[in-house]
Order: C-alpha cells, then structure tokens, then sequence
C-alpha cells in the first residue's frame, strides 16, 4: 500500500471520526483541517457513503450522519493517551469543581477503552504532572458557575448574578444573556447583555459572587464572542510606548504578551515597546509598576498620570 494510499486512509477514518463528534460538520472546514481541497473533501465523503456510512448532506449547510448511527471506540495512539494527562489537569486547576468533575468522570470512561500499554503510559505520567494557576479563578461559594453559564449559552436562558466589579464598593444584581466565555490573562471573563446597562459587558468570574438559572428566555439574538470581543477591542484600546533599560526588557518578554504587546525597536537608550490594550487603568498600570524604576513612560500621558496616582496611594500606606 503506497504512502499516499495510507494518508487518504488515515484522513477518512479521521473525517468520520469529525462527523461522528458534530450534528453538522461543513466541508470547508474539514477541507481547512486536513489541508486539501474542497474537491478532494467531496471525494471522500463520497468514498464513506460507498462503504455504507449513512451520510446526509445539503448544500450551503453540511454534512451530518444519520441519527443513532455509530462505530465502535476507536483506538487512541499512545500521544493521543498521554495527551489526556495535561487535559485532565488543566481541567482540575482552570474550570469550576462541577465541570471538572464531570471531565474526571468522563476521563474514566476514555481510560477504560485503552489498551494497556496506553494506560501504563498514563499512570505514569499522572503523578509526575503539576499544573498551578496563578490566582483563584472562580468564587469557591459557586462551585457550578461555569455549568450553569454553558447551559445558559446553550439553551439561550437568562442568567441572573450577584457581582462585584473593581469600581464598585458594593456588590450589584445583575441579568444577564450569555454570550460566551474566554480566559485571558489568567483570568475567566462571561460575555453578555446586560439588561441593566442594555448593552454588552464582561464580567471576571471571580467577580461574581452568585449565579442562578433562570427560565427566561434570551430577548436578543446574538453573534459568535469574537464579534462583539473584536468590536470591544478596537474601539477602546489605547497606544502605549514605553523605553526599558536593555538588560531587564528580556525580563519583561515572558508576561506583556498578555498586556497587548504589539512590537519592540532596539535603541541606543533600551528597548522601545509597543502595546495596544483596553486595560490601561489597571492592568497594564500595575504590571509596569513591577519594571518602573528600569523604564520610561513615552505615551500616553494618561498612562503617566494613573502611575504616579498609584504611587502617591501607596506612599501613603507606608
């Protein structure tokens, strides 16, 4: 059997597995996965329903198989196994206790269809893999936020919250419809409308310090996150330029990715840092406080003003 023979193989036990895992599962994107053609995408579908894979198609939607239809577990590679270990431990450390619960459960069923080089491979690895976030991500009193803010997104119900936001001194009730969630920055933020404010805001889940179900439905039809993320960003980020004394700007290379690192221009004086980040009064501010006395504000002033209010509040704790 010829190496190009093995690759459409490969790629068609691949592409049933991907429709297998989807109620609709476009050719485009199956084309972009596997890096061919849309022609070539057809052409296996078809060898599939050949086989007699009970595929439905329509045009300008997708490809689905017929309800109730399916094979038997499929073998993981020992990579794909040990891939597990680092899913299951971010699953523990970065989502809430119910979620990450119901990922343990479901680990166990995906260990018990290994073989037993697979699960040695695992058991191995286990114990030897640590992962820790840098600060609590969720409110410990709301062990279910993250599950009852998927169903929410899902069944398009309103959510209603009890948060607490940085500028505030006391907590405030909030409805919400979700629209999605992100982390960033170490942080988890929920995306919606707020119907308070009618319009969309972000909320840090560590911030929320009561989350209920509701039977509400959604008033609003709403876009994909990165739609309303994509318009947020551009409208209210803030150019940044800042000079860092040579030695410490590889310091800083670790962490300004998060703070909207744009580009760096090595100069006689240091390294001159572009950023472009909706952040300034509070993060960014903060993170430069750590490198201030090896770096110069270029702009914005604003930027400078927020510094030495910074400063001046903790002067006068000492």
């Amino acid at each position: 059997m010829g190496q190009e023979t093995l690759k459409r193989f490969d790629r068609i036990v691949a592409i049933l597995i991907q429709l297998q895992s989807k109620r609709i599962v476009k050719a485009q994107e199956l084309a972009d996965r596997f890096e061919v053609s849309l022609r070539t995408i057809y052409r296996d579908i078809r060898t599939l329903e050949t086989s007699g894979v009970p595929i439905a198609s329509e045009a300008g939607i997708g490809y689905s198989i017929m309800e109730g239809y399916r094979l038997p577990p499929i073998m993981f590679t020992r990579e794909e196994a040990g891939s597990f270990v680092a899913a299951e431990k971010l699953m523990q450390q970065f989502t809430d206790k119910s979620l990450g619960a119901y990922h343990q459960s479901a680990m166990y069923k995906v260990k018990s269809i290994l073989r037993g080089k697979e699960k040695d491979w695992i058991t191995a690895l286990e114990s030897q893999v640590r992962i820790d976030p840098a600060q609590a991500l969720f409110n410990e009193a709301i062990p279910d936020a993250l599950e009852i803010l998927f169903e929410s997104i899902a069944e398009k119900k309103q959510v209603a919250l009890k948060y607490h936001s940085l500028e505030s001194e006391i907590p405030s009730e909030r409805i919400i419809e979700p629209v999605g969630l992100f982390h960033e920055n170490n942080f988890w933020y929920v995306l919606g409308y707020c119907q308070l404010r009618k319009d969309y805001r972000q909320f840090r889940t560590d911030r929320i310090l009561k989350i209920q179900r509701t039977l509400t439905d959604f008033t609003l039809e709403h876009g994909g996150i990165d739609d309303y993320r994509n318009q947020s960003e551009e409208q209210q980020k803030t150019k940044i330029r800042i000079l860092v004394d040579t030695p410490i700007a590889r310091f800083m290379r670790g962490t300004r990715s998060q703070y909207g690192y744009v580009s760096e221009e090595v100069k006689k004086e240091g390294v001159e840092m572009t950023f472009m980040t909706s952040f300034v009064q509070e993060g960014f501010s903060r993170w430069y406080l750590m490198f201030a006395d090896y770096a110069t504000i270029l702009e914005p002033e604003s930027l400078k003003e927020r510094i030495r209010e910074l400063l001046k509040r903790s002067e006068a704790r000492l």
